[in-house]
């Protein structure tokens, strides 16, 4: 089989994007994780670590030589050129290797792949994808979640849902959408339906 065609899954932070991925990888899908990659991308070794550590000095390594990731984050929240400057670096390389990964598995199954990606529609990543599923929840939901989650801070969680495109505009630009406030039967039925849904399309 050629190159599968691939559906972008997108939503904003706390909205269960690996939730809804691992339900679609229970249906056999095959899925590439943005954030994965842009951790692997940032691995001791590699010219971006190197290059970030050249940037904002040992700060940003944790003792171990990796990267710090919460200071970094909370650097570039505070300085937005820093933030712009880090994306001009990281993206490229994370686009670059989304698609050796996405291209890279030597047979499919499935004629289509998932790209899971929190900023699918806020990065030129939504060009890699045939269709965009929108994982939807209300802000209350994803901050909750989100400061649950991750130990954050509310003031911190909301400069992130800032930064990020709104959930209308992000609704606006979605070929599906998956309701995840609801209880996961439900959500498993959605996706159920979607994946029906593109077997029929990709064939």
């Amino acid at each position: 089989m050629s190159s599968p065609y691939i559906v972008g899954l997108t939503g904003g932070i706390g909205s269960g994007k690996s939730t809804v991925a691992r339900l679609f990888g229970q249906l056999g899908v095959h899925w590439v994780d943005a954030d994965d990659v842009a951790r692997q991308v940032v691995e001791p070794g590699t010219p971006a670590l190197a290059t970030i550590a050249e940037r904002f000095g040992p700060d940003v390594l944790q003792d171990c030589g990796s990267l710090d990731r919460a200071w970094l984050r909370r650097r570039i929240f505070e300085v937005p050129e820093e933030k712009q400057w880090l994306e001009g670096l990281l993206h490229p390389i994370i686009r670059e290797e989304l698609v050796r990964q996405l291209r890279g598995k030597p047979s499919y199954e499935l004629p289509y792949t998932l790209l899971v990606s929190p900023l699918l529609l806020e990065t030129n990543q939504h060009e890699l994808v045939d269709r965009v599923v929108v994982i939807d929840v209300p802000e209350s939901i994803q901050l909750e979640r989100t400061m649950a989650r991750d130990d954050n801070t509310r003031e911190q969680v909301e400069k992130i849902m800032a930064a990020q495109m709104s959930r209308e505009q992000r609704c606006a630009r979605a070929d599906a959408i998956i309701n995840n406030n609801k209880p996961l039967t439900d959500v498993e039925r959605q996706v159920r339906a979607l994946h029906d849904r593109f077997l029929e399309e990709f064939r």
